[in-house]
């Protein structure tokens, strides 16, 4: 299928490796110039030689930390003008309710929930008087059912969730489409992190944790980058105009619901 955004541009931040690197894969595949954004320098520019080389589009690349204020601007002055915005931030550390202060739900929320909504209104008034544009916002599928021992990530993604499914149906009448992707497991190393997790807890081989955890996945595997960022491109295709303030979930199924 031709998603129509062949010579848009695309902010997709934490793109070196993981889910944020699978949708900036897929974007460059349909044909988008890319801004790429991560920490690491060496691992940013190995990953977008690749994609130069592979797909033959334009790849500006900026290490710096997108959830500091002196990051963000970096990247914004160094992208200009956008078409395309995909957030992504690594998630909070695991724990229980009683483990968290204050301080670590500031953070949360400034990595998974204040960031976004900062791009957003950074780049969406470009968007808007252009008449077009894409947001797709990488965020978990605990929104839709929290995971407990994933409370900061719940309590911050959750937040984000609310400022866009109000902000979405604001700005849609502009031609401009926001919705989340929600990923359930998926082969990344924050995949390896979790199942390293449950081999130390429970005294296993990380094979056998992993194969606990894909026999709750009706998939029964974990999702790749590839598949979740064909997906993320398709909501910012030419064809995703109508879908608005959604929340996708790429989890194989895992998530037990009906709506």
């Amino acid at each position: 299928m031709d998603l129509g955004i062949r010579g848009k541009r695309a902010l997709v931040s934490a793109s070196s490796k993981g889910l944020g690197r699978g949708c900036a894969e897929a974007l460059a595949e349909a044909g988008c110039d890319l801004v790429m954004n991560a920490r690491g320098a060496e691992a940013l520019e190995e990953t977008a030689q690749a994609i130069r080389d592979r797909f033959q589009v334009s790849v500006t690349t900026v290490a710096a930390d997108i959830v500091s204020e002196q990051g963000r601007a970096e990247v914004l002055e160094a992208a200009g003008a956008i078409d395309i915005l995909v957030t992504n931030a690594g998630g909070p550390p695991p724990g229980l309710w009683s483990d968290w202060e204050r301080e670590d739900f500031i953070k949360a929320l400034d990595a998974n929930m204040l960031t976004p909504i900062a791009l957003m209104k950074a780049l969406m008034p470009g968007m808007i008087e252009r008449g077009w544009g894409r947001v797709v916002n990488i965020t978990s599928q605990s929104v839709k059912a929290p995971i407990p021992v994933l409370g900061l990530s719940n309590s911050a993604r959750a937040g984000l969730t609310g400022y866009v499914a109000g902000t979405a149906r604001q700005v849609a009448q502009h031609g401009v489409s926001v919705n989340n992707l929600l990923p359930g497991i998926h082969a990344t190393d924050r995949a390896l992190s979790l199942d390293g997790g449950v081999s130390k807890q429970e005294g296993i081989p990380m094979e056998e944790a992993k194969a606990k955890r894909e026999a709750t996945i009706p998939a029964r595997r974990y999702g790749t980058r590839e598949e979740f960022g064909q997906a993320c491109a398709f909501l910012c295709s030419q064809h995703a105009g109508f879908i608005v303030g959604q929340n996708l979930l790429v989890d194989g199924g895992a998530t037990n619901m009906t709506l």
